[in-house]
C-alpha cells in the first residue's frame, strides 16, 4: 500500500464511510476507491472529488510516495535537449564552463528577439518558439556575463528575465513543471534585481498556475495572494501592465483555492480580478506584453472553474458560451479576438469539457475541432482536450467519426 492510499483510507475511516459509500459521494466507482487505497495512481482530479465528498481540502489527501515506473512506451521528452542543455549548464569546481560573448552583445536586437518570441508564444506558435528558446536563453546568459556592471548589466539582466519567463511560460504550456520551475526562478531573480516588479508578477503568477497544475494548492494559492497583496495598486493611478499583473495573480489564487476545495476563498479572489478587469475600462491587457487581461478573461475563468467547484453547473456553461452568448464564439470574433487566443481556446476546452458532462459528445467533438485548424500543435498538449477525446472514444458504441479518429491521433502522437 502507498502512503497517498494509506492517507486516503485514514481518511476514510476517520468519517466513517466504507469504500462504496465514500466512492457514491464522490462520483466515483467503488473499484476506483479500492484501487487507490491498495497502492494504485489516481488524477489530481481524482482526489478533487474524494477530498470533496470527504469535505477536506484536496491538499489534506497528499502524501509523499515511490511514483509509478514509467512505462516503455512513455516519450522521453529528447526536443528538450537543448533547452535543458541552455537552462542547466553543468557545474564544476572551476568558474568558466558556460562560454562568454565572443563580441560586446548587441542588447536592443536580443531584446527585440525575446519580444518576438513572446508574441509567437502568445499567438500560439509552438514550433518557433521552440526552436529559437536554447539560443535566446544562452545569448542572455552570454550577456550577463559580459557586462558585469553598469547600465548596460542591468539591461542585460533585464533582458534574461524575459527570456527566463519565455521560456518558463512555454515549459509550463508543454507540461515540462520542473524545468519550468527552474526558468521562472530564474527570471523572478533577475527581474527583482532590476527592480522589474510587472515582470516579476508575471513570472509569480505563471509559477502560482504550475503549482496548481503539479496539486500544490496550498503552495499556489498563497503565492498568489502573497504576491497581490505586495503589489496591490492605487486603481485610479494605476498602469495597464499592474492591474493586468494584480488580475492575473488573483485568478491562478482562485484557480488554487477552487481545486483545493476552497470555494469561498475563491469567490473571494475572483472579485479582485473582477476589480481589476473594470479598472482598465475598455483597455484590454494585450497591451501589455504578457497576453491578455479583461472582464472576458475573468468570466471564461469563472466558467472554468464552475466545472471543478462543488455543485458545478456544466449547462451554465454551454447556455454563455454557445450560440451569441458572451463567451460565444460568434461574440469572440465580433470582437476581433484572434482565433489564436490562448483564453479563448482555453475556454472552447471548458465548454468541450462541459459538453462531455452532460453526454453531448459530438458537441465536444466540435468545440475541439474549432480549435484544431488554427491551434493544433497547442491543442495536443492540453490535458482538457486529451480527457475530452478519451470520454469520447471510450463511449463510442458506433464507428468513430473522421474528426474523432484526427483528434485521437493528435492527442497520442509523440510531444
Amino acid at each position: 500500500m502507498s502512503a497517498l492510499g494509506d492517507n486516503v483510507r485514514d481518511k476514510r475511516l476517520a468519517a466513517g464511510l466504507t469504500q462504496e459509500t465514500l466512492a457514491h459521494a464522490a462520483g466515483l466507482a467503488p473499484s476506483t476507491v479500492a484501487k487507490l487505497e491498495q497502492g494504485g495512481s489516481v488524477r489530481i482530479e481524482t482526489l478533487h472529488k474524494l477530498a470533496r465528498a470527504l469535505h477536506l481540502k484536496t491538499s489534506a489527501l497528499m502524501a509523499s510516495s515511490t511514483p509509478e515506473a514509467l512505462g516503455s512506451r512513455e516519450p522521453s521528452p529528447v526536443g528538450l535537449v537543448e533547452l535543458r542543455n541552455a537552462l542547466t549548464p553543468p557545474v564544476g569546481l572551476a568558474d568558466g564552463l558556460r562560454p562568454e560573448a565572443a563580441e560586446t552583445p548587441d542588447l536592443a536586437s536580443l531584446r527585440q528577439v525575446v519580444r518576438g518570441g513572446s508574441s509567437s508564444y502568445d499567438a500560439l506558435r509552438f514550433d518557433p518558439v521552440a526552436a529559437h528558446l536554447p539560443q535566446v536563453v544562452r545569448d542572455a546568459a552570454s550577456a550577463v556575463t559580459h557586462f558585469d556592471n553598469g547600465p548596460e548589466f542591468t539591461t542585460a539582466l533585464s533582458i534574461r528575465s524575459e527570456a527566463l519567463l519565455l521560456t518558463g511560460r512555454y515549459l509550463t504550456a508543454v507540461r515540462q513543471f520542473d524545468l519550468a520551475y527552474h526558468a521562472l526562478s530564474g527570471a523572478i531573480r533577475d527581474a527583482r534585481a532590476v527592480d522589474d516588479t510587472d515582470t516579476a508578477a508575471t513570472a509569480i503568477g505563471i509559477m502560482s498556475w504550475l503549482m496548481t497544475r503539479q496539486g500544490r494548492f496550498d503552495d499556489a494559492e498563497r503565492l498568489a495572494i502573497e504576491t497581490a497583496d505586495r503589489i496591490e495598486p492605487r486603481i485610479s493611478q494605476a498602469t495597464p501592465a499592474r492591474l493586468s499583473s494584480w488580475g492575473w495573480l488573483a485568478l491562478h489564487a482562485a484557480a488554487a483555492a477552487v481545486r483545493n476545495n476552497r470555494a469561498k476563498e475563491a469567490a473571494a479572489v475572483r472579485r479582485m480580478a473582477a476589480s481589476a478587469a473594470s479598472a482598465l475600462g475598455g483597455q484590454s491587457g494585450e497591451i501589455t506584453r504578457y497576453g491578455r487581461f479583461d472582464a472576458t478573461v475573468v468570466a471564461m475563468k469563472d466558467l472554468e472553474d464552475e466545472l471543478i467547484r462543488d455543485g458545478g453547473d456544466p449547462y451554465r456553461v454551454i447556455e454563455e458560451s454557445t450560440s451569441k452568448a458572451p463567451l460565444s464564439d460568434f461574440s469572440m470574433r465580433a470582437a476581433g479576438v484572434p482565433e489564436t487566443d490562448n483564453e479563448w481556446n482555453r475556454h472552447r476546452l471548458t465548454t468541450a469539457s462541459a459538453y462531455v458532462m452532460v453526454g453531448d459528445h459530438d458537441s465536444a467533438v466540435d468545440r475541439l475541432v474549432s480549435i484544431e485548424f488554427s491551434n493544433a500543435d497547442w491543442l495536443r498538449h492540453q490535458r482538457p482536450a486529451q480527457d475530452v477525446v478519451r470520454t469520447v472514444v471510450q463511449g463510442r458504441k458506433r464507428k468513430l467519426t473522421r474528426d474523432m479518429r484526427r483528434l485521437s491521433n493528435l492527442m497520442t502522437a509523440d510531444a
